[in-house]
């Protein structure tokens, strides 16, 4: 079974990303086909990219980057849970991906936005080139979730539209269908 890897990508305190993430994370289990992995940057607890040399050769020298690279490689689908911060993606999140290459090639990658009245678009319009630049695919379907702050109960729970579940299960059909066209593409796999 493939296995789906969801990423928080903010890490600030009080931050709404892990509620969004148990959601989609149940969404994705609902829907079946996927061994599905939450994963929270504030848990990985990456440093700003210290590796001596490039991505690019594969030759990490630090224990962060080594389980970071093993984790990734482990996965053949992500979906990146983004806050939308000054128009752009998390900073922790650009981090995530600068210090890996190879790991992140032809998979595929779906986006849950949140943020005001944009839901986070501009941030998923603004990865877009740097996804593309690894060699990952990213999925049309998207999740866009505006005003959060209106979705989140006072338990911390995520109470989702039916547009956001219809949106949800479009994304994970995209993600499934990538993930058997790009398999060839990646060795080992």
């Amino acid at each position: 079974m493939p296995k789906l890897q969801i990423i928080i990508s903010s890490t600030r305190p009080g931050r709404v990303g892990p509620s969004i993430g148990a959601w989609v994370a149940e969404q994705a289990g609902a829907r079946g086909g996927f061994d599905v992995e939450l994963i929270d940057l504030a848990d990985v607890d990456l440093p700003l990219f210290d590796e001596p040399k490039h991505p690019r050769l594969g030759d990490y020298a630090h224990d962060h980057t080594q389980r970071w690279a093993a984790s990734v490689a482990s996965a053949d689908a992500f979906v990146f849970v983004m806050a939308e911060y000054n128009h752009s993606f998390t900073a922790p999140l650009k981090n995530a991906l600068d210090f890996l290459s190879a790991e992140w090639q032809h998979k595929p990658v779906g986006f849950v936005s949140y943020g005001g009245v944009a839901a986070g678009t501009r941030a998923v319009q603004a990865i877009k080139p740097v996804v593309a630049a690894l060699s990952m695919i990213p999925a049309g379907p998207a999740v866009n979730i505006a005003f959060v702050g209106q979705k989140i109960d006072s338990t911390g729970t995520l109470r989702a539209d039916d547009a956001m579940e219809a949106a949800a299960k479009l994304m994970f059909d995209e993600l499934a269908r990538w993930i058997e066209v790009l398999a060839p593409l990646r060795p080992g796999r």
